[in-house]
């Protein structure tokens, strides 16, 4: 049982690095174009406090048996905190005022979760205090993708919801609910476990929406080119009627 259970956990942390890894290609785009777009900076702030108490959650002094869930989720914080401070440099002032205002929160948030905990219990409150703020900011991340699972459905486009992002988030969940299963650890296994069915419904979105990519703006530059064409139409009609004018003018000047 112990062995399967640090093959997930080896498995999971894996996982856990793809899929902090995954928005790197998204990051890449943005650097090169100096814009954000209309990407969505809310994932990576609550990936970044999931990861956070997650980390404090693993700690020895916290539970036991947990120092693979500790290790990944410090490595996934200085991750995100890299994307986090990426975003903030390249969106609009609106946006920035957002996300800056919900990293500070995060920040906030956290050391409020750590001094309690630290100072204030001890034992199994320690654990359980630590472990419920965990699951509920863990769940809180795997919904923050559901605006740009929205904007798919809307769009009918998957071009800003990343593949490879989708793919992570449900081999991540997957592989840490199993693990949190065998370690009878429910704040391991719930948070996981709803991560795991929204990456599949990502899944689902994503290969029924991925034939739609770039059609909107196919059809956006399809409609400018029919205005273009409408518009040379009417300026044509008006040369030719001005033509007809000056013919008549003409006539009336030889009769005179």
């Amino acid at each position: 049982m112990n062995i399967a259970h640090t093959i997930f956990g080896v498995f999971g942390n894996a996982t856990a690095l793809f899929l902090f890894l995954a928005p790197s290609i998204t990051f890449k785009r943005v650097i090169k174009n100096k814009s954000t777009e209309q990407f969505s900076g809310i994932p990576y702030p609550m990936t970044l406090l999931n990861c956070l108490l997650s980390a404090w959650y693993g700690l020895p002094f916290v539970s036991k048996d947990n120092t693979l869930v500790s290790t990944i989720n410090g490595t996934g914080a200085v991750i995100e905190t890299v994307y986090v401070l990426i975003f903030l440099f390249y969106a609009p002032r609106k946006e920035k005022a957002k996300i800056f205002g919900i990293f500070t929160c995060v920040l906030a948030v956290f050391a409020t979760v750590a001094l309690v905990s630290l100072f204030a219990l001890h034992g199994n409150s320690r654990k359980l205090f630590c472990g419920i703020a965990a699951t509920v900011f863990s769940i809180i991340m795997y919904g923050s993708p559901l605006s740009i699972m929205r904007l798919v459905i809307k769009t009918k486009s998957v071009e800003f919801m990343p593949f490879f992002l989708s793919l992570f988030v449900f081999l991540c969940g997957t592989s840490w609910f199993i693990y949190g299963l065998i370690g009878r650890d429910p704040f391991v296994a719930i948070p996981n476990g709803f991560g795991c069915a929204l990456g599949t419904l990502q899944l689902i979105l994503y290969f029924i929406y991925c034939g739609n990519k770039g059609e909107k703006k196919s059809g956006d530059a399809e409609k400018n080119e029919k205005s273009m064409e409408m518009k040379g139409d009417e300026k044509s009609m008006e040369m030719k009627s001005d033509e007809k004018q000056n013919v008549v003018n003409g006539k009336q000047d030889l009769q005179v």
